[in-house]
């Protein structure tokens, strides 16, 4: 690589300052950064962006073991794009199976449209070597993680948190983070309310083997599909069949289902239990739809499903944790490194918070689009009819995918002379305040505003080649880039995404006359007039986001402190 064209300087080695002043003298001094509760997708994936920032972290499962059940799930669009950028993709891809970016917005049958991705393809890999991955992934990186561990209470103060175990041990640490799922410990100790609607309907999911002639199944499911929208059997992999019933009837919901209960409930709706046997996994889920009120309550975070629950109609939940934790990872660790602006880690809540909404309302309506009653059947012909048209069925599968999100990153201010460092409690302003990434609202008071491509006066996102491929065409327009993440562009050094391995931040300069100075420890410099982008220059997050645009070194340097703090030679 042409070190005259991409700069970059190791991150500090420096260690964290572990005696911290006021801190009791019956406390122990902090043994780690970071404590997260829960070892699945979310919180592997959470430890292993910490450390890229030499973040001391500990990871506490409960389970001793992995998962028994090889349940399929898919990996969208901008998950496959965050693993790229941090090299794990070919991993992912070794064991996952490709499908068509297409089809899944409440299983209407469409073509997959084009879109703006190197990777616009669904993957389909079964969880648990998902978590396996992310999980050797954080370890290779120096993560600890401990297994056979219950989280059973913990304790707040101004300088870090007391997590006590289900075995009494307690451990200190600077942060904890609750990445342990729907009922979540975490949360419900921490008090934040997780409002929403409770379960209304109950559906069996799995993926089993049968005994009846494919034609028989095919000719049958096509009969019953008119009339039943949460019915499926259909042919995934060699030899099996991925099932979703109805589970009314099916009694105690504490209990994992039985093959007998799919065997029953098939005969019930279809008229025959078509031969299942041989089961690969069984589950049994709701409509329940669920949002944490606050994702931070002072040193204490929520992310993946402590945070949000909604049906897996459209195979998002997954996907939304792993967003969040690659939203979360390089600002808790800035916090961390005593480096972030004052405001950087409200901004976590503030930008995935929108995200989550927007995700549980198009659960549900997806499920109300499932219904067999008149009214939602007649919506579903209409949407059915809609997405011929190839902008609505973009619009849908982009939404779905999560490569349609932007974040409002607000008006330009300027540059920050507060930090965070310790600062226990998220602030309480919002926009204006020296540094902070200034947080819009739209629509109804109070509610953030996230903006969407495709409406009345934005330029269009530029697509290109078949589906799957990355555009030939130069990434933009202008300032409709601010906000929304960065396509895996061309540039001379091969892809975009190979340089964003490391986590960090980076200048894409085509002028090849900025610097980023005083925060190369921090951000990296690409200098390339060749790299097909519409724009001067770009100044990119550590999770790929557009957060500057334009070819001014003053202006750069007021965006730098904005999200990464004091140069450090300031």
């Amino acid at each position: 690589m042409d070190s005259s064209q991409f700069t970059t300087e190791p991150s500090s080695n420096d260690t964290v300052e572990r005696d911290i002043p006021g801190l009791h003298a019956e406390r122990a001094p902090d043994v780690f950064d970071v404590i997260i509760a829960g070892c699945g997708p979310t919180g592997a994936m959470l430890a292993a962006e910490l450390r890229l920032h030499e973040v001391r972290v500990l990871v506490l499962e409960q389970e001793t073991e992995p998962a028994s059940f090889t349940r399929i799930v898919g990996l969208h669009v901008r998950s496959l794009e965050l693993m790229a950028m941090r090299g794990l993709l070919d991993r992912m891809l070794e064991h996952g199976r490709r499908r068509p970016a297409g089809g899944f917005f409440a299983a209407i049958p469409k073509p997959a449209p084009e879109l703006d991705s190197a990777h616009a393809y669904l993957l389909g890999i079964p969880q648990p070597i998902v978590v396996r991955l992310l999980e050797a992934h954080a370890i290779e990186l120096g993560a600890q993680v401990r297994h056979g561990l219950a989280l059973a209470g913990f304790e707040r103060d101004e300088e870090g948190v007391t997590v006590e175990l289900a075995d009494g041990e307690r451990l200190r640490s600077r942060y904890l983070v609750g990445c342990d799922g729907g009922r979540s410990t975490v949360r419900k100790l921490l008090g934040v309310g997780f409002h929403g609607e409770p379960s209304r309907t109950e559906t069996l999911m799995g993926e089993m083997e049968a005994g009846a002639p494919p034609g028989e199944i095919a000719a049958k499911v096509g009969e019953i599909g008119k009339t039943q929208r949460r019915f499926r059997f259909q042919p995934f992999g060699e030899g099996g069949y991925g099932v979703v019933v109805p589970a009314a009837g099916v009694g105690d919901r504490a209990r994992p289902p039985a093959l007998e209960d799919f065997k029953r409930q098939l005969r019930a709706v279809a008229g025959t239990d078509f031969g299942v046997h041989s089961p690969r996994w069984l589950s049994r889920f709701g409509d329940a739809t669920r949002l944490a009120e606050r994702y931070r309550v002072g040193r204490v975070l929520l992310a993946g499903d402590a945070a949000h629950v909604h049906p897996p109609i459209g195979g998002q939940g997954l996907n939304l944790g792993v967003q969040d934790a690659f939203n979360l990872g390089w600002k808790l660790a800035a916090q961390a490194r005593g480096w972030a602006p004052a405001t950087l880690l409200d901004t976590y809540e503030a930008e995935r918070r929108p995200v989550a909404e927007d995700v549980l309302d198009n659960t549900r309506a997806q499920m109300e689009l499932s219904s067999a009653e008149p009214g939602p059947r007649a919506v579903r012909r209409l949407l059915t009819e809609l997405m011929d048209f190839d902008e609505v069925n973009r619009h849908l599968i982009e939404k779905i995918t999560a490569i349609d999100i932007r974040y409002d990153l607000g008006e330009a201010c300027e540059p920050s002379n507060e930090h965070g460092g310790e600062a226990g409690e998220p602030s309480n302003e919002h926009g204006g305040e020296a540094g902070e990434p200034r947080k819009q609202h739209g629509g109804e008071a109070g509610e953030p505003r996230k903006q969407h491509g495709g409406e009345a006066g934005e330029p269009r996102k530029q697509h290109g080649g078949e589906a799957g491929e990355p555009s030939n065409q130069r990434c933009g327009a202008g300032t409709d880039l601010l906000g929304r993440r960065l396509r895996d562009i061309e540039v001379r050094q091969g892809r975009l995404y190979d340089l964003l391995h490391r986590g960090r931040g980076l200048l894409l300069d085509r002028t090849e006359r900025l610097s980023v100075g005083g925060w190369s420890d921090r951000v990296d410099r690409l200098a390339d007039p060749t790299a097909a982008l519409e724009v001067p220059c770009v100044l990119l997050r550590p999770d790929g986001h557009v957060a500057w645009i334009g070819e001014d070194q003053r202006d750069l340097e007021d965006h730098l402190c904005r999200w990464f703090g004091r140069p450090a030679d300031y």
